[in-house]
């Protein structure tokens, strides 16, 4: 049994980024919008900034409070659009009464840092990867550094969210993988989650999937970030279900870091085409 690194893995996507950076004699600027006082994203935002600083990029954070209007957000993305950040990142989730898809889609498709635009997941459907959600990225970065094969294997997507979910669906068909999405309707859902030669889960429930819902010898990526009792645990049973993965992904320092080096490569991504 493997268990991945993503920490080790991340640091050596940011340290080769930052090499690329400037040989490509380039200073991107990613401008960071955060609505209100969430604990997790206020935590998500210090690795974002630890991560830019260590590859030379710019970051400017926009910090409003949670009585902002919607008018008053939308207005700050568009002086973002004009103005001349190369890349936009809206944290989510936004305070209640916000709706986070018109949000996102006033967001200019080429400062998309996130990749959530439905201009740039409709590219990502028809197999143009190149600004993809960061952590299906980084989940497929993750695999194919730890040498894993995708093609012809049976990939089981535990969520069907449209940041993991749908388009780690996607980015895994276009690998050649045969993919299964499960959801809180699925029925009989251990029966199709020990079918799975790569099992990634993303619903969010510490320790739902347990040991006998997984096959022997089965790859698991655990994209979970539950708080239980002050500890930071995935959505996979780690303790038990390792004893029967061939490679399993901790939490934290699985897929969390990967999605951070991920969208650092998307901002450098944007920067590069916006040069021309």
């Amino acid at each position: 049994m493997k268990i991945i690194d993503g920490t080790a893995i991340a640091k050596g996507m940011l340290d080769e980024l930052k090499l690329e950076i400037e040989k490509a004699g380039l200073s991107p600027k990613l401008a960071v919008i955060i609505v209100g006082d969430d604990p997790a994203s206020k935590t998500y935002l210090k690795s974002k900034e630890a991560a830019c600083s260590h590859v030379g990029i710019t970051y400017e954070k926009y910090m409003l409070p949670s009585s902002t209007s919607q008018a008053e957000l939308l207005n700050l993305i568009k002086e973002l659009n004009e103005s001349d950040v190369n890349a936009i990142l809206l944290q989510m989730p936004l305070p209640k009464g916000m709706d986070e898809e018109t949000a996102l889609e006033a967001i200019d498709p080429e400062k998309d840092a996130d990749g959530f635009h439905p201009a740039n997941i409709g590219r990502l459907l028809l197999g143009d990867e190149a600004i993809a959600p960061a952590t299906p990225s980084g989940i497929i970065e993750l695999l194919t550094r730890s040498s894993i094969e995708v093609s012809g294997k049976h990939a089981v997507i535990v969520g069907r969210s449209n940041v993991v979910g749908k388009p780690l669906a996607v980015m895994l068909l276009n690998r050649d993988a045969t993919v299964t999405i499960c959801h809180s309707r699925t029925s009989n859902l251990a029966r199709i989650t020990r079918e799975a030669d790569i099992l990634a889960v993303a619903v969010g429930k510490p320790h739902f999937i347990t040991s006998d819902m997984v096959k022997e010898g089965a790859v698991v990526i655990d994209v979970g970030i539950n708080k239980v009792g002050g500890s930071t645990v995935g959505d996979v049973d780690f303790e038990k279900v390792k004893e029967k993965a061939s490679a399993i992904t901790p939490v934290p320092g699985g897929v969390g870091p990967m999605t951070v080096a991920s969208l650092m490569r998307n901002v450098f991504l944007l920067t590069l085409a916006q040069r021309g």
